[in-house]
């Protein structure tokens, strides 16, 4: 008995004092901004046709539908051609900026703004991958992913470097969007703009005062219990919503896979041949045709795809063989993507795998890309100094820069969601 409950005292001791995965949480960041910017930008010259105004599916049979199931989208707050293409915009710039991680806090909920505003605007666009990334921009509302590989973590490491030399670090730039954010939120709700269920409003309204007493409470000098109140919180809900997405995606796979077991064709070893000859999955015919040249392949193929979907969530445990099944998964999204034409259905579903992503893999990743940015940053350094022929040490690719701080910290309103953290490992994403 008291070792058990030495165990539960150790889980939850873990669980509360750290944000887990924050490698994995990055990288889920990261891939879920990629893909919404790039559909994005890949659909600018046909937004007004998908979202707006000049589709088929109107402004007025939107608002009916929307009257019904009660869905959240800021763009039945009018009808004008202005208002669209200003949503529009915003969309790109907050999923930009999560992709970077400036301000993760706050972008993270103007990214879920904007997917969810354009999504429910127009329900019929989709491919798949439009109902994961609906889901897990929710739930980055909820994650503290900017602690690494994000502008956050280098701002809130210049600071600590500031205040360490004695330096005063003011934070201008979060007060400053929690207040024009809360300014938006009051004058929508006055104006009683929210036509939606009361999900998304009071999450919306619950983040920006989140935000406050976050700011607040990280100016307290007297006592420390409630920064350390508030870090507990958030580690909790940012453990959650790491559980979720696991959890996300293993019933993802598993109800795929079941399903899979149910249809003839696939019991036959056949289903992979006929959507490879669909002319509306087809933009590689010749390549197509050569994948289902042989009937082995296509046995092999099909019968592949349902064990690896089925027996996914059974190897959780298993380190090497969930790190086996996880690169033929990966691996499987992006044939698919090449394929079938579906590049942002796959990119949604490799995003999502990656929170299974092994942290030592991660940190290799990451040690790799700095190493490339160095070389890049040498590379351009001695470019400079040959064309000024000066002498002088220029393209010193650091971090440090003059050692003063970005403006912002780790506490204000939409800020950084802390510094560099530790190598941490999530569950069983070892």
């Amino acid at each position: 008995m008291n070792r058990f409950s030495l165990s539960v005292s150790a889980g939850i001791a873990r669980v509360t004092e750290s944000a887990l995965g924050p490698y994995q949480s990055a990288v889920v960041r990261i891939g879920f901004s990629l893909t919404w910017l790039l559909f994005l930008l890949r659909e600018f010259p046909h937004r007004a046709e998908l979202y707006g105004p000049d589709g088929p599916w109107n402004w007025e049979l939107a608002r009916q539908l929307i009257d019904s199931n009660g869905a959240f989208t800021v763009l039945m707050w009018s009808d004008g051609r202005a208002w669209f293409e200003l949503v529009y915009a915003l969309a790109l710039l907050s999923g930009a900026l999560l992709l970077l991680g400036w301000r993760t806090r706050t972008m993270s909920v103007l990214f879920m703004v904007g997917v969810l505003s354009l999504q429910n605007r127009s329900v019929f666009v989709g491919d798949g991958g439009d109902n994961v990334l609906h889901l897990m921009s929710v739930y980055l509302v909820f994650m503290r992913c900017g602690r690494v590989w994000s502008l956050d973590a280098r701002r809130a490491r210049r600071e600590q470097e500031a205040r360490a030399r004695g330096e005063r670090v003011t934070d201008r730039v979060g007060p400053a969007l929690w207040a024009a954010s809360g300014a938006v939120l009051l004058a929508v709700t006055v104006t009683d703009r929210f036509h939606s269920e009361w999900t998304i409003p009071a999450l919306l309204w619950a983040a920006w005062c989140v935000h406050g007493l976050w700011w607040a409470v990280g100016r307290l000098r007297r006592s420390a219990e409630p920064r350390i109140l508030f870090d507990v919180i958030g580690n909790v809900l940012h453990n959650g919503a790491l559980v979720v997405i696991m959890v996300e995606a293993c019933l993802i796979y598993a109800t795929a896979g079941w399903y899979k077991i149910q249809g003839s064709r696939w019991q036959d070893g056949t289903a992979v041949y006929y959507p490879l000859h669909l002319d509306y999955f087809s933009p590689w015919p010749m390549l197509a045709d050569l994948l289902s040249a042989s009937g082995t392949m296509v046995m092999i193929a099909t019968y592949g795809t349902v064990i690896v979907q089925v027996a996914f969530p059974f190897t959780l445990f298993n380190r090497r063989v969930k790190n086996v099944l996880l690169a033929v998964m990966m691996t499987e999204h992006a044939v698919i993507a090449l394929v079938l034409g579906l590049p942002f259905f796959s990119l949604a579903m490799i995003a999502t795998d990656a929170v299974f992503l092994p942290t030592p893999f991660l940190h290799r990743l990451g040690r790799g890309a700095a190493r490339a940015r160095e070389l890049m940053s040498s590379d351009y350094g001695r470019g400079k100094e040959n064309d000024t022929d000066t002498g002088s040490d220029v393209g010193d690719g650091g971090d440090g820069g003059d050692g003063k701080a970005d403006g912002g910290g780790p506490v204000g309103p939409g800020s950084a969601d802390g510094g560099d953290a530790p190598p941490a490992r999530v569950g069983f994403t070892t």
